[in-house]
């Protein structure tokens, strides 16, 4: 039997005790914006064979328009309480991926429900990669500043102190998305799965644990 059909038996093995030790709870994504959380996200919910569910999106359905908007007509506050009750709605739907917004998980009700009926996996990283990323886009709420990596920086601070009591931290670097993918599969399953042996190494960047 070949390398490549043992690698994926036991991709397949690890897979499947990943779904099956998660048994109602999903797998919550969180850090901040440029980090990956839908690009992985969406990968990652196609590896386990669960629904990808993005909370910016499941945001802009129920209030009918788009989250520059909200910010602009109504407001940061009433958004954040308007994504803490999608969240709450959302974690409630099953296994799935959910990926959430940058600043979801610094709001201290939304950590606990995660923490109460999820499992928290905070993509991370590092300030020039976030910065490389959000140029690509124009309609991040809260980069319309005049120093992007100013503004940047100051929410790393903020965030990442908070971001560290996640149950899983996996570094989101430009490496191909499937070895990122491959990490938060190995990282969930030393998670939820402790006394089952880890899959062999493939020579990647280990995920973190806190």
């Amino acid at each position: 039997m070949s390398d490549s059909v043992i690698r994926r038996d036991a991709d397949a093995c690890h897979d499947a005790a990943v779904v099956a030790a998660l048994g109602r709870r999903p797998v919550v994504l969180i850090g901040m914006m440029g980090a990956g959380k839908t690009s992985i996200g969406k990968r990652l919910a196609a590896r386990l064979q669960l629904p990808f569910v993005d909370a910016d999106h499941e945001i802009e359905q129920a209030a009918g328009m788009s989250i520059a908007d909200i910010f602009a007509s109504h407001g940061e506050p009433y958004f954040r309480d308007g994504e803490a009750r999608v969240i709450a709605r959302l974690i409630e739907g099953g296994p799935c991926v959910l990926a959430t917004g940058g600043g979801a998980y610094m709001r201290a009700e939304t950590r606990e429900r995660i923490h109460a009926k999820g499992v928290a996996l905070w993509l991370k990283a590092e300030v020039d990669v976030i910065l490389r990323r959000v140029r690509r886009r124009s309609d991040r709420p809260l980069l319309q500043t005049e120093d992007q990596a100013a503004t940047i920086a100051r929410l790393v601070d903020e965030r990442y102190p908070v971001y560290a009591s996640a149950d899983i931290t996996v570094l989101s670097r430009d490496e191909p998305h499937e070895r990122i993918v491959q990490e938060c599969v190995e990282a969930l399953h030393h998670l939820l799965c402790p006394g089952e042996a880890s899959a062999p190494a493939r020579n990647a960047t280990p995920a973190q644990t806190p």
